[in-house]
């Protein structure tokens, strides 16, 4: 919802297994932490922190409903600074560059030795050299970036890894990826093939069409 129709309009909400941190705050949602709050201005999942605060909204009869952080400082009309300070790299929306992206899905990864966990993996339009990787798709904060230039690309999946799978290899940083089925792993291929050379698709689109 726009500022201006905060509290006037019941909003969307953000399910609860959308994300897996509080999205104002960036706190992870864990086992002590796990209470998720909805605002009910803008709908988002916040934790109890970011969700102690309350404001007259005017679709629920005016009634005093818990709000964000920011929804509050919004409908009382008072601004905060703290959103003027720029955003860190990790701190771009999942939401954002998901909706811009050269390519988007859900990942397993692997990292050296660890198990392997489900990732929301994203390679935006305008950093189509960079790979980011969130916990779900509404997450407001990237767990990693992998900027690709200058990695190995290894397709053949070994014994112990699941059957999509494929790994980026520079120096001693491995990381492991696999997709549900061939044609995704395919398509994520395809990308990054190009940006490990420091291409972007739209550069190879330009070149075939010469």
């Amino acid at each position: 919802l726009q500022n201006a129709e905060l509290g006037k309009r019941a909003p969307r909400w953000i399910r609860d297994n959308e994300v897996t941190m509080c999205m104002k705050c960036k706190e992870p949602f864990n086992a002590l932490t796990r209470r998720r709050h909805h605002c009910r201005a803008c709908g988002h999942v916040v934790c109890w922190k970011c969700s102690d605060y309350k404001a007259h909204l005017e679709y629920d009869g005016n009634k005093l409903n818990k709000v964000c952080k920011d929804c509050y400082h919004v409908i009382i009309g008072c601004t905060d600074s703290e959103e003027k300070k720029r955003k860190g790299i990790l701190e771009i929306e999942s939401a954002e560059v998901s909706g811009n992206s050269v390519i988007c899905s859900f990942l397993q990864y692997m990292e050296k030795s660890k198990p392997w966990q489900k990732a929301w993996c994203v390679i935006p339009k305008q950093e189509a050299l960079v790979l980011y990787m969130y916990g779900a798709p509404q997450d407001v904060k990237a767990l990693a970036t992998i900027p690709l230039l200058g990695y190995t690309v290894d397709d053949t999946p070994r014994s112990a890894d699941l059957p999509h799978s494929f790994k980026l290899t520079q120096s001693k940083s491995v990381h492991s990826f696999a997709a549900d089925n061939e044609e995704l792993k395919q398509k994520w291929l395809k990308v990054i093939h190009l940006a490990v050379k420091g291409e972007t698709p739209e550069c190879q689109e330009n070149l075939e069409e010469q």
